[in-house]
């Protein structure tokens, strides 16, 4: 499908990669990851066209199609959201213009039996099978299923792109690329824009796509999910694995015990041999010997050990000062942007030292609520911060707020009180600023830069209420694994909002759902939210299923042969009989076999969560036992998910 051949990336004096070669096949699903600046965004920028490389080449087959979903994109803003979105069928208009040419050339054309004649057929069957692959004949429906999947309202579709944020706009680009059905999909960060339904809505998608697909993502459940294969750039090499990234992560560092192990047996030859060196060659009759062993180290491959994120980099909090046993007390909240409600009717209370999740759609108004609980909005209802509440804010816009004349560690080493100071740098490093990074003025640093070190400077300070709204966005894999265990450790209140379900996971205690009418509140992390909102939406169908059951009709006729028939049912009615006690029968095996499964379901978490005591109570000193319990977590897990799948097509069928 994809062949990439000794790709090399100079900027100047610097090479990002060199000697680069992979090949993905068909429908297969790979992770692309590697630590920030490794140059995963660059690689899927050369695959797609946009940037060239130093040298190699990039080989695809003929014919073949590349949609490519950057972080960064351009947009026809005086378009509606569907104009916009069905311009991804140019395709199909151009394949349906040739299927009109090549049936009228076919229709004038007599040589039955020629070559050429064949070849027009050829192309007929797979211009027609083309546009079926992409949808021709039910366009504009497919398209409104796909965003409506990626969470526009039916009301939007007439809507212009001017009107809508940056995010919202990237799920239009999404949408196109999953309409265009392209033989290869290049996603840099498709969740970073998505709430948790949509998150899972394109997880569901691109599972069932017909399009190989390369993706980076700092999102570890959706790269759990939907690929496997996974494929790390570092300075060194290319590092393939065929597995999913969490199980990648078991062989990695398996695999860089391995590496320092050869590192360190090298570095004891090299040593034995330069003592050799040093004592034969002022030796006229060992000179010869001793420059054979230096022409023999000289040819010696030298074995590099990839350093990258094997620090073992964590901190905690400063200690919260102690508030009052309420932190945040909420009544009848209602909010509104031009006499349209965003939300009304919210009641919350927020007790010391509780770690909660907000979640909803987006527009739901997550972020407005944050907004109104630190005094930046205006509302209708009552609010109240408890006594002595002292609260550390992160939003998307806290960059601003940098001095650009402060360098990276200056800028930190300000707000810092007591230990914490002592490891400054250590934390930087965790947020992805390592070494002369640290010396950079604020001013000249990007975007996502700034926002990481808002972040961190958030953190040094000892506030006793968090409230992060996602916090995760500009942060790699690793990067979000020191900050979730910190907050885990943190000993005052938590407020987050974030679309990242391994984020979330273990961090909060409750989750509460911002709609329309007030929240919702779910006890437990976002794996019983999640649970629980697929289980509540059953059950509701399943309630009004049981209103209004119809009752079969009999047939009534005048005819007098007739007469006395009237109340027995006809041929016809005797076949619907029939139909539906079969119908019935089916129906109560799947409703026994859904019942099941939400048994199997609570097992096999049941069965994580010993495992995931195992693993922590294994620690990585017998690596042994730890690979061994990786895998058959993976298998458990694994278990689960089909589980799930299958529970989950069983409700919506019962529906």
């Amino acid at each position: 499908m994809l062949s990439i051949s000794n790709i090399a990336v100079h900027f100047g004096q610097r090479t990002l990669f060199e000697n680069l070669d992979l090949f993905i096949g068909l429908r297969e699903r790979v992770g692309l990851v590697g630590r920030n600046g490794a140059g995963k965004s660059t690689l899927l920028k050369i695959i797609a066209g946009v940037n060239p490389p130093s040298s190699g080449s990039v080989t695809m087959p003929k014919g073949s199609k590349v949609g490519y979903l950057p972080q960064e994109m351009e947009h026809n803003e005086n378009a509606t959201i569907l104009e916009e979105a069905s311009s991804a069928f140019v395709e199909v208009q151009d394949l349906e213009g040739r299927l009109e040419e090549i049936t009228k050339e076919l229709g004038e054309r007599t040589d039955y039996e020629s070559t050429a004649y064949g070849r027009l057929i050829e192309e007929l069957t797979t211009t027609n099978e083309r546009i079926d692959l992409l949808g021709g004949a039910s366009q504009e429906e497919l398209v409104q299923r796909i965003l409506q999947g990626l969470g526009f309202m039916p009301e939007d579709m007439g809507r212009t792109m001017s009107e809508f944020s940056g995010g919202w706009k990237m799920r239009v680009e999404l949408a196109k690329l999953l309409l265009a059905s392209p033989e290869l999909l290049l996603l840099d960060e498709p969740t970073n824009h998505l709430d948790l339904e949509s998150i899972e809505w394109l997880e569901g998608f691109l599972l069932q796509s017909a399009s190989s697909i390369l993706l980076i993502s700092h999102d570890r459940t959706f790269l759990d999910n939907l690929t496997t294969r996974t494929i790390e750039i570092t300075p060194i090499k290319l590092f393939d694995f065929k597995s999913s990234f969490s199980k990648y992560q078991v062989w990695r560092e398996e695999e860089r015990t391995r590496q320092e192990q050869a590192y360190k047996n090298q570095q004891k030859y090299i040593e034995d041999t330069e003592v050799l060196i040093n004592k034969f060659r002022a030796k006229k009759n060992k000179a010869a010997f001793a420059q054979s062993l230096i022409k023999k180290l000289d040819k010696l491959e030298r074995i590099e050990v990839d350093a990258t994120d094997k620090a073992d980099i964590r901190f905690r909090f400063p200690s919260a000062p102690r508030s009052g046993k309420v932190s945040i007390e909420a009544t009848r909240l209602c909010k509104t942007y031009d006499q349209k409600p965003v939300f009304e009717g919210v009641d919350f209370i927020l007790a010391r030292q509780q770690k909660v999740a907000l979640v909803g759609k987006n527009g739901a108004g997550k972020t407005t609520l944050t907004r109104i609980f630190m005094g930046l909005e205006s509302h209708v209802g009552d609010l109240t911060i408890g006594h002595n509440v002292d609260i550390g804010y992160y939003a998307q816009n806290q960059a601003e707020e940098l001095d650009g004349d402060l360098t990276v560690y200056e800028t930190l080493d300000d707000v810092a009180v007591g230990e914490i100071r002592k490891k400054l740098r250590s934390i930087l490093g965790a947020f992805l600023f390592s070494g002369e990074d640290a010396d950079k003025k604020v001013k000249v640093l990007s975007g996502g830069e700034k926002a990481r070190l808002a972040l961190c400077k958030l953190l040094l300070h000892p506030y006793n209420l968090l409230i992060l709204d996602e916090p995760t966005n500009h942060l790699d894999i690793r990067a979000k694994g020191v900050l979730k265990e910190a907050l885990q450790a943190f000993d005052g209140t938590l407020i987050v909002v974030s679309h990242d379900r391994d984020f979330l996971n273990s961090l909060t205690e409750l989750v509460y759902e911002v709609t329309p009418t007030g929240l919702k509140q779910y006890i437990g992390d976002i794996k019983q939210f999640l649970h629980e909102k697929h289980a509540n939406s059953i059950r509701a169908y399943e309630a009004e299923k049981g209103t209004n059951v119809p009752t079969p009709k009999t047939k009534t006729t005048t005819n007098t042969s007739d007469q006395g028939k009237e109340n027995q049912p006809s041929i016809s009615n005797k076949e619907s009989y029939k139909a539906r006690k079969e119908r019935e029968k089916q129906e109560r095996k799947d409703q026994n076999r859904f019942k099941k499964l939400e048994g199997i379901i609570a097992q096999k978490e049941n069965d994580l969560k010993a495992l995931d005591e195992q693993i922590t109570a294994v620690g990585t000193e017998d690596r042994t036992k730890m690979t061994e319990l990786s895998y058959q977590y993976e298998t458990v897990q694994n278990d689960l998910n089909a589980a799930m799948e299958e529970w989950t097509l069983l409700g919506e069928k019962l529906i």
